[in-house]
């Protein structure tokens, strides 16, 4: 992107929406509209730096710097109330591991860095170069760290079904 505001705002009215996406299912709802200003402001700053047609990966990757800054910021704020209090948040990138206790504890035995991995392929639905860009590394070294994830995940889950059935049939 060069200095074109128009330029911008175009980006901006593009991407905005899959931004603020990104940002509900991983904050709490109440947050998502002042973190989405934090990436594009971030973005409008840093605009030099982006290859043109890589606009989303590169803000995706913005994003995820702002949640991180914005939960270590939370874990410092909370006090007793916080602790009683509900929040008010879209469903995780990982709500679709509700219907299957299996397939939840699996994925909890994968690492953080393997959880968002395949939330970005699977639940983002971005294509491996551009989940390349947004966690800094090629997209041959992604593929192999996806290829790895997809195995622990699967085996993970083929142990556990194999506990639960042995444990049923005793």
């Amino acid at each position: 992107m060069d200095n074109d505001h128009s330029l911008f705002r175009e980006v901006y009215r593009d991407y905005v929406g899959p931004i603020r996406a990104y940002l509900a299912r991983r904050v709490p709802f109440g947050e998502v509209e002042d973190l989405a200003a934090d990436v594009f402001a971030v973005a409008w700053k840093k605009r030099a730096s982006v290859t043109p047609g890589e606009e989303l990966p590169w803000l995706y990757r913005i994003a995820s710097f702002v949640v991180a800054n914005y939960r270590r910021k939370e874990r410092h704020r909370l006090d007793v109330l916080w602790l009683f209090h509900e929040p008010d948040t879209a469903p995780a990138a990982d709500s679709f591991l509700e219907t299957d206790p299996d397939l939840a504890n699996a994925w909890k035995r994968l690492t953080s860095a393997q959880q968002e991995l395949l939330a970005l392929v699977i639940v983002e639905g971005l294509a491996l170069r551009d989940v390349a860009l947004v966690m800094g590394t090629t997209p041959n070294a992604l593929s192999i760290r996806l290829h790895r994830a997809k195995k622990q995940l699967a085996e993970g889950l083929t142990k556990l079904q194999g506990e639960r059935l042995s444990s049923e049939g005793t």
